[in-house]
């Protein structure tokens, strides 16, 4: 194998690959721990897998010589990013790749190639859709999943598939966001369900923002017989094993229109949750009486250190104290698209049945007779006494 491609092209597409390494690999598959570059086609291909998730970048090279090579992604991610403005030139001699760039000369020993397991095939196409925007839905439902691994379904986010509309969800049971966008199906009457790892969607679709994206999703029924999930774009394509088991039903938990609502702009109230925070223990509450158009932040309590803040707002119901935690409520916060937070609660007759219930939290009026696109759904805690 040899070949000759340009630094930078070459530096970006090994850190991009370099991602999907698993960051421990065993003795059984140290393989795992390589970058496979592949110069059999009329471009370079490097690639990573660690049979869950696979990564593959193209990049314009000069093939002198066709043939693979494995040597080890981390160690290649390093030199990459440390070679100088020049043409990069590799080639294999024997058991070894040596590659140069200007006055800078590595000699890096290869792995078994045939050891190295098959990629899994790109499933067939199930729609296009922006990068952008993709990648922004995708953000905003994200920060909901789980993190606990020993709950595998809540550590996904749910895509599903109905016509030209795409509804992205994500859920750790203490706060679910839900997310509705238009796209462009390869079939007018597309429509499934899959459930694709939160951490790689979210860094794929951050990493193919730059322009189109193809989505494709097989539930088990391609020529692989696996359940898998590809995103490809700009020469980049990642593929990934779908999660197991089902979604909770989440669609019972978000109502048409909130009875009750608070109309508060996103940064002062943001900056004021954060600073009453402060004092608060970790996972402790922060609660939000709301009276009259005025907000009360508070934290703390007893002999503890003691916050509290007073916000205007917009609001005409009856007094109305409610408790979240103050991380889960920022992430929401963080996450709309909006200058302003309409919050909305679950009764406007009884306030204290509604400090009980979910709160729904959008960029807009949930009165306009439409339901918002994106919605955070967080649960409160109650408070002792």
């Amino acid at each position: 194998m040899k070949f000759r491609v340009e630094r930078d092209d070459f530096t970006d597409a090994v850190a991009w690959t370099a991602r999907t390494l698993p960051t421990r690999a065993t003795s059984q598959l140290q393989v795992l721990a390589g970058l496979m570059l592949d110069a059999t086609g009329p471009s370079l291909t490097v690639a990573a897998f660690d049979y869950e998730v696979a990564a593959q970048s193209g990049v314009n090279a000069t093939i002198e010589q066709e043939g693979r090579a494995l040597v080890s992604g981390k160690l290649l991610a390093e030199i990459t990013r440390a070679l100088p403005s020049a043409p990069v030139d590799l080639y294999t001699d024997g058991a070894r790749v040596v590659l140069t760039c200007g006055n800078a000369r590595f000699t890096l020993p290869t792995m078994s190639v045939d050891d190295y397991p098959a990629l899994p095939p790109m499933p067939a196409v199930t729609g296009h859709i922006e990068g952008a925007a993709f990648a922004g839905a995708v953000s905003q439902v994200a920060v909901a999943a789980g993190k606990d691994d020993t709950l595998p379904v809540l550590t996904g986010v749910r895509i599903e598939i109905d016509g030209d509309a795409l509804t992205l969800a994500a859920t750790d049971r203490y706060r679910l966001a839900v997310r509705k966008l238009k796209w462009r199906p390869a079939s007018e009457t597309a429509d499934g369900v899959a459930m694709v790892p939160a951490r790689t969607l979210s860094e794929t679709a951050k990493s193919l923002s730059g322009g189109g994206v193809e989505v494709a999703i097989s539930l088990g029924s391609g020529p692989s017989g696996e359940a898998l999930a590809g995103f490809a774009g700009a020469g980049r394509q990642t593929t990934t094993r779908l999660v197991d088991g089902s979604f909770p039903p989440y669609q019972r938990l978000l109502p048409d229109s909130s009875p009750l609502t608070a109309q508060l702009e996103i940064a002062p109230f943001a900056e004021a949750v954060k600073r009453v925070a402060l004092v608060a223990a970790r996972t402790a509450p922060v609660q939000l009486s709301f009276a009259d158009d005025q907000l009360v932040l508070e934290a703390g309590a007893g002999g503890e250190a003691q916050a509290q803040e007073t916000l205007p707002v917009g609001y005409g119901g009856p007094p109305l104290s409610i408790a979240f935690n103050p991380a889960y409520l920022l992430d929401g916060l963080g996450a709309l698209e909006s200058d302003v937070v309409h919050i909305g609660f679950a009764s406007a007759d009884d306030a204290d049945e509604a400090s009980k219930k979910p709160a729904i939290l959008t960029g807009k009026a949930p009165d306009d007779g439409e339901v918002p696109d994106y919605r955070y759904l967080l649960m409160p805690i109650r408070l002792s006494g």
